[in-house]
């Protein structure tokens, strides 16, 4: 089997970025990395490894009066002809380079260098979280490791630029469908065309006026679009059945029920079939242990314009927020690059709160 070379968790962080990111771990293919990432804590006598599938969690157990997760998905979207990393200037250029190795590396830098944390710490570096829910190695954790993951806070290393983003959106998508009748194309008119019946769909999404909360302090912009539309059997035949699927970005002060039973209100009179959803968090920084974050980190913090496994620390009670040396912008880009100053800078506030009270 092939194995990746030794992790050198002493040396400078930038290097250990470009050395995870030179390990391929696609979604579902992240053995390599893991067994890297377990092969470099396990030695480390002030942490307890435990390994869980292709997940790590490591934590230190001095009985301090606070416990904080630090986690990171250890997966990639599929490659783009981006590897093996390259340094072009102040710039680390690869797949997962900022989404989300570089976040990765601190983390692990941390695991090494603060032996005696201000607080408990749980280090989670996790499988599969770029597919489907199902399969995310987090998720797993919580259903049936949940004490690996309690905690009085989280911070999840997705990449914010260096900026604390509270929280997450919600997210929905849902089906609208239409109902016509089948007849051949040349004598349209004994058939009703579905997908015509499609437009009023279109001109709702075109009138709709998003919300944009202010959520515990932080604004957010919802969205409600058409991300694809089907319809038609064949060219010479008057479609029966057209599918309009529509994805809800909503902010965190809805439920998930609220978010189908404001997207059901919004499609009155049209059969609506909800597909998968996934609930909001909000952005729990008013937990004393929240706001050392924010004091350490510094900066104004901003809102999570997107969905994140935030929501899924809410889930379990434990506030929690996004903060990373990578640009969100960049994820999944075949040129997807991070800036090394940033990952520094990242490290050097991660220490600072991980150790002062």
């Amino acid at each position: 089997m092939t194995r990746a070379r030794p992790l050198d968790l002493t040396g400078d962080v930038r290097a250990l970025t470009a050395a995870l990111v030179d390990v391929e771990s696609v979604s579902g293919d992240e053995k390599v990395l893991a067994d890297a990432i377990e092969a470099a804590l396990r030695p480390l006598a002030h942490l307890t490894v435990v390994r869980d599938g292709e997940a790590v969690v490591a934590r230190t157990e001095l009985g301090l009066a606070e416990r904080v997760v630090v986690a990171g998905h250890i997966d990639t979207v599929p490659l783009a002809g981006n590897l093996p990393s390259r340094v072009e200037g102040d710039l680390l250029y690869g797949c997962g380079t900022t989404d989300m190795k570089s976040g990765v590396a601190v983390a692990l830098k941390l695991a090494a260098a603060v032996p005696s944390p201000v607080r408990d710490v749980t280090y989670v570096f996790y499988d599969c979280e770029e597919v489907e829910a199902v399969r995310n190695g987090l998720g797993r954790l919580a259903r049936t490791r949940p004490e690996l993951l309690a905690a009085d806070f989280a911070v999840l290393m997705e990449p914010t630029d260096g900026e604390i983003e509270g929280g997450c959106q919600g997210t929905l998508r849902a089906q609208i469908l239409t109902r016509g009748k089948r007849a051949h194309s040349a004598r349209s008119w004994y058939g009703v065309n579905a997908v015509h019946a499609a437009a009023p769909i279109l001109d709702r999404l075109n009138a709709y006026q998003a919300r944009e909360p202010v959520v515990d302090g932080l604004a957010y912009h919802e969205g409600l679009n058409a991300v694809g539309i089907a319809g038609g059997v064949a060219g010479n035949v008057i479609p029966d059945e057209c599918v309009v699927t529509v994805n809800y970005r909503f902010a965190p002060d809805r439920s998930l029920e609220e978010a189908r039973e404001h997207v059901s209100e919004v499609f009155g009179g049209y059969e609506v079939r909800f597909t998968d959803g996934a609930p909001g968090a909000r952005p729990g920084l008013t937990h004393p242990v929240a706001a050392a974050f924010a004091r350490a980190v510094g900066g104004a913090p901003r809102a999570k314009l997107g969905w994140t496994d935030v929501s899924l620390f809410a889930g379990l009670g434990v506030p929690a927020v996004n903060y990373g040396p990578g640009d969100p912008a960049l994820a999944h880009q075949q040129g997807e690059y991070v800036s090394l100053g940033k990952i520094v800078e990242c490290e050097r506030r991660m220490l600072d709160w991980l150790g002062t009270a």
